[in-house]
């Protein structure tokens, strides 16, 4: 397994992408967006709010699933939506009520409005409701290119998935059936503003190809999958290099075997620690922290990683899958450093949770932005292949199954399979065993983080190997 430019196996800039305009592909120009956007803040002024904030967007996309070269659907999805909160009343006094349609005449605006309205008049007060500070508020939005449209045809679409899907039945007789092939194409775009002057939005896209191949036969059948995920069709991986990708790792699992119950390193593979990163957000974003619901509470300026670690938010990559210019409430997003050598920096807050805290939102309604994690203990050597060489002997771990993450008390219990390693070398896949530990106890005992880098989501990170955990066989 290697990575080559944040792709396993190769990357090709193999398809040609149609140019078009915004206009060409949605209904509706941003100009006009901001012009309903504008009749509806009137309108619950109008009515007597106090304050209101309004989002509207609109998309289309194309999804195609081949199973075993046949096509099974053809979804084509053109959609529009506007939702609307009205906030009545001031200071320590808020009521809020929301309401949303599908329908852009101007009655059905007002009929949003007036329901909106109504349901905030029997809300129960909330000091911490209401809109974001005007200082905090982004005022000239930059562009961060994530606009790349992909309007290619449902006959196109298929012929990426047949082609990714019949790579991977090329690569072995083993490979002896499919859970399909998906190609995805999606552009959208939307305008939020708020009564205090903001007014920001942007067109973006998102397509992904994807294979998902079963080796084996009877009793001994496995499945394994791979797919390459980004905002410009370009950078996809070629359809090809994902089917016999994600074939290898079908067939790498055949012939699985159970392990007993030991304590030893575990390695997450690069997809699963974008995973162990998630959990980290999770436990220091605003929600949990308030309801004290988390084993993260009160962290702020302690040591919750290794010296070693560092992880840093930036939502202004140009072409970023998490990048914005602003978040969901309208505030302008900023770099910064979230864990500097081990100790945490900063939470992830909305306005709202900011609020029942006593802080300062960090622009994170809607979660985080580009998270990058790394050791300054990493070595140029430390690539995939090098983290097996480090642990020696342990788990390496590519599949969780189940939710056993106890957030409360960083409990960690998940079903898993992978493969046993002796002396840096793989031996033989393992299955139906389950990994245990403690969240606060895993993030302090990170003994590595690999150089090879893969983005999942807003995540990106190497592979993470763990010092000590409880594997328990069956």
């Amino acid at each position: 397994m290697s990575f080559v430019n944040g792709c396993y196996d190769t990357c090709f800039d193999y398809l040609p992408v149609k140019p078009a305009m915004d206009k060409a592909i949605f209904t509706y120009s941003q100009d006009q967006l901001k012009q309903i956007a504008s009749d509806m803040l009137r309108f619950a002024r109008d009515k007597g709010a106090s304050d209101a904030v309004v989002e509207i967007s609109e998309g289309q996309g194309l999804s195609v699933t081949v199973r075993k070269g046949k096509v099974e659907t053809i979804e084509q999805n053109k959609d529009k939506g506007i939702g609307v909160t009205v906030f009545l009343g001031k200071g320590k006094a808020i009521r809020r009520g929301n309401a949303s349609t599908s329908d852009f005449s101007a009655k059905a605006l007002k009929d949003t409005v007036d329901a909106a309205y109504n349901i905030a008049r029997f809300t129960a007060e909330d000091p911490a409701a209401g809109l974001p500070d005007e200082e905090v508020l982004e005022r000239a939005p930059r562009d961060l290119e994530l606009f790349h449209p992909w309007l290619l045809s449902a006959e196109d679409a298929v012929e990426l998935a047949v082609r990714g899907e019949s790579a991977a039945f090329a690569v072995d007789k083993r490979i002896t059936n499919s859970d399909g092939a998906n190609t995805h194409a999606q552009q959208s775009h939307f305008v939020l503003a708020n009564s205090r002057g903001f007014m920001g939005g942007y067109p973006y896209s998102r397509h992904s190809l994807s294979v998902s191949p079963i080796a084996g036969r009877g009793n001994n059948m496995q499945r394994d999958g791979w797919y390459s995920s980004e905002r410009h069709p370009k950078k996809l991986a070629d359809p090809e290099a994902i089917g016999r990708y994600a074939a290898e790792r079908a067939l790498s699992r055949l012939h699985a075997r159970k392990l007993d119950t030991r304590k030893c390193p575990v390695l997450f593979e690069a997809p699963l620690a974008a995973g162990l990163l998630g959990s980290f957000v999770q436990a220091v974003s605003g929600g949990a922290l308030y309801r004290k619901s988390t084993f993260l509470t009160d962290s702020l300026g302690t040591e919750v990683f290794g010296s070693d670690i560092h992880i840093v938010e930036d939502p202004h990559q140009p072409g970023g899958v998490g990048s914005a210019p602003f978040d969901e409430e309208g505030v302008r997003t900023q770099r910064r450093e979230v864990v500097r050598h081990g100790v945490l920096q900063g939470y992830f807050l909305s306005t709202y949770s900011a609020r029942k805290l006593g802080m300062q939102t960090t622009g994170n309604a809607g979660g985080s932005h580009n998270l990058m994690m790394t050791s300054t203990r990493t070595q140029p050597s430390d690539d995939f292949r090098g983290l097996l060489k480090k642990m020696g002997s342990g788990l390496l771990v590519t599949e969780l199954m189940g939710q056993g993450v106890n957030y409360v008390t960083g409990d960690y219990s998940r079903g898993a399979s992978g493969y046993w390693v002796e002396n840096g070398v793989i031996q033989y896949p393992v299955e139906e065993i389950t990994i245990a530990g403690n969240l606060r106890d895993m993030f302090k005992n990170i003994a590595a983080i690999g150089n090879d880098l893969l983005i999942r989501g807003t995540k990106q990170t190497g592979s993470i190997l763990i010092g000590n955990m409880t594997v328990a066989g069956s």
